[in-house]
């Protein structure tokens, strides 16, 4: 039944065209505290949302827990979060849609491990710290696949990303998913080293922006429109990389919100411009890398349980406004 729904759900957005006009009303926006959200601002500093004809308003809603109830319910337009977490909420009563990639992980994620844990087979019946139901936990799913294990092989020590990292420092744990800091202060513990990290596996770790099947169809020419700012916004940061972190910083804010701080943070990932979004999304006829990431966070969530969608990678793409 869900997955049924869900096909029907996805036969709309195939049939949406890009005629949704341009709205006086500003399109609202839900982004947590992180730095791949930062050319947002830079498009907000420097005009290039008005100049690209739409109005937006960027909102800060931590818990994705928050920004998808809001989103169904019609109080935001677009949530930005992973592509593996927007599964979590889709179900027979509410579809969700990807409209472009913002971010990618690169070696800002990882796993740290004890020394005489060199491979990630040998993480079979150790205890590996991370957040159930996370990122965390889908991009160490995918690994342990890839290495003929599962996540039911590990001893599983659910907490928070940071939490994880102070953990294995502590010796608490064999072996921790986390980010920076944790990931340097893991590798220089004592006892420690850095397994893997998110280098080595582009396209896992992404944060895309996200809409719903109906406001896409109301509001088309708006997201259109986003998506264009957006890529100038990265354009403008590759040029003008500190003016772009001063921005960027202040308008993230929050832990972010020293320059410097940003700066180092940064370093982690890489913001996705036009190419890079044509590349990652593909087409209808010829999807492109996001699908590979879809078809894994399915597999994982059925195989631990998360969920039971029965979905074409395909049919949760909005193909049209990468490629207007």
């Amino acid at each position: 039944m869900a997955g049924r729904s869900i096909l029907i759900a996805g036969a709309i957005l195939l049939g949406v065209m890009a005629a949704g006009s341009a709205s006086a009303e500003p399109l609202k926006l839900g982004h947590s505290t992180w730095v791949g959200y930062g050319p947002l601002y830079i498009a907000q500093e420097k005009g290039f949302f008005a100049d690209e004809g739409v109005e937006v308003e960027l909102i800060v809603m931590e818990d994705p827990k928050i920004r998808f109830p809001a989103l169904a319910a019609g109080q935001i337009d677009v949530a930005v979060t992973t592509v593996d977490t927007m599964l979590n909420f889709l179900n027979e009563n509410q579809g969700y849609v990807y409209l472009f990639a913002l971010d990618d992980s690169k070696g800002g994620d990882g796993i740290v491990a004890n020394k005489e844990i060199e491979t990630l087979a040998d993480l079979k019946g150790k205890s590996v710290a991370y957040g159930e139901g996370s990122v965390s936990q889908f991009y160490l799913g995918v690994l342990l696949r890839k290495a003929g294990l599962s996540i039911g092989d590990v001893e599983t020590q659910n907490m928070t990303a940071g939490d994880a990292g102070a953990a294995f420092v502590a010796g608490r744990v064999d072996a921790a998913v986390t980010w920076e800091p944790w990931l340097t202060r893991g590798r220089q513990a004592e006892h420690g080293h850095l397994l893997v990290d998110s280098s080595t596996s582009p396209g896992l770790i992404t944060d895309m922006a996200i809409t719903t099947p109906e406001k896409l169809a109301e509001r088309a020419d708006d997201f259109k429109a986003l998506y264009r700012a957006w890529v100038r916004a990265v354009d403008f940061q590759k040029t003008n990389e500190q003016e772009a972190d001063a921005i960027m910083a202040k308008g993230v804010g929050g832990w972010l919100e020293d320059p410097a701080v940003f700066a180092e943070t940064r370093a982690g990932i890489v913001y996705y411009d036009e190419a890079m979004n044509q590349s990652f999304l593909g087409t209808p006829e010829a999807p492109g890398t996001i699908a590979e990431t879809i078809e894994n966070a399915l597999e994982l969530g059925r195989e631990i349980g998360q969920f039971e969608h029965d979905v074409a990678p395909s049919e949760l793409i909005a193909f049209e406004v990468v490629n207007q």
